[in-house]
């Protein structure tokens, strides 16, 4: 019987990248999952850098997902729509039970400067990384504090701390997320909640990828997505990029009994750079 046996998780953003190594490792720990994220967008991106899933990959992680043993609901969730938000919510509890444990991993990202920056770009990624988070927490703390125990993980960046060219969007809506952490934290204490966020570094997943694509594009210097993916690692003082099982690991220990005490903490996974 795993540590998180009996109890429940809602994993945004569950169906790829590091949303979905999470939902792993928790449902090895005996956790049923629910996972969802925004499905099937890839026609209509606008710029951002999400890799969006297709239908077809529900029925792919939902599988994947039962080899552990659990219940696994996987859906289409938009963080951005409060009614979607329910109707996922409401199916999960029916098919996994209330939640005790919430992982914010949606989000999105895109490579362009202040100047000239669209209001429809900024607001998409401050909806779905800063908004979208408050919003699923607004739906499932009060149960989680009238039930005495409750787990939420923000999955942040480090770029909550610094920032990163042409990337002020994603930087303002990670420190954002990093202050609703903390409120969230103080609300939760006296109640059995706790909130901390998992700030990495760059982390290899799709999003990575076709956010270093932008990058590439945007300097026009003739280097390939592979050249600046090792540039990338070298400036890791462990010379490699962080992987999505080492964010996945940290979160499902967050969420065991023992680290009840761990609450309110940006914790950076950087490989040793300094930010």
């Amino acid at each position: 019987m795993g540590t998180l046996s009996g109890r429940s998780a809602i994993i945004t953003g569950g169906l790829t990248g590091q949303g979905l190594a999470i939902a792993h490792a928790l449902a090895r720990e005996g956790a049923n999952v629910a996972v969802g994220s925004y499905v099937n967008e890839m026609a209509g991106r606008r710029g951002d850098a999400a890799a969006y899933p297709d239908p077809v990959e529900i029925a792919e992680v939902r599988s994947a997902l039962e080899v552990h043993g659990g219940k696994v609901f996987a859906a289409h969730l938009d963080v951005r729509d409060t009614v979607v938000i329910d109707d996922f919510v409401g199916a999960a509890d029916k098919y996994c039970g209330p939640a005790d444990i919430l992982v914010n991993a949606a989000g999105t990202t895109a490579e362009h400067p202040v100047s000239g920056h669209s209001d429809e770009l900024w607001l998409k990624i401050i909806d779905t990384n800063l908004n979208g988070a408050f919003r699923v927490t607004r739906r499932l703390l009060p149960g989680m504090i009238e039930r005495g125990f409750g787990r939420i993980i923000n999955i942040g960046s480090t770029a909550a701390s610094v920032g990163w060219k042409e990337n002020p969007a994603y930087c303002a809506s990670k420190s954002g997320l990093l202050g609703l952490t903390r409120c969230v934290a103080l609300e939760g204490a006296p109640h059995g909640v706790t909130c901390v966020m998992i700030s990495p570094t760059w982390v290899e997943t799709e999003l990575m990828r076709r956010n270093v694509e932008q990058i590439v594009a945007r300097e026009g210097k003739g280097r390939t997505l592979e050249d600046a993916m090792a540039d990338i690692a070298t400036q890791n003082p462990q010379l490699r990029i962080i992987q999505p099982e080492e964010v996945a690991a940290l979160a499902a220990f967050l969420c065991r009994e023992e680290a009840k005490g761990i609450t309110m903490e940006n914790i950076q996974i950087t490989g040793g750079s300094l930010w």
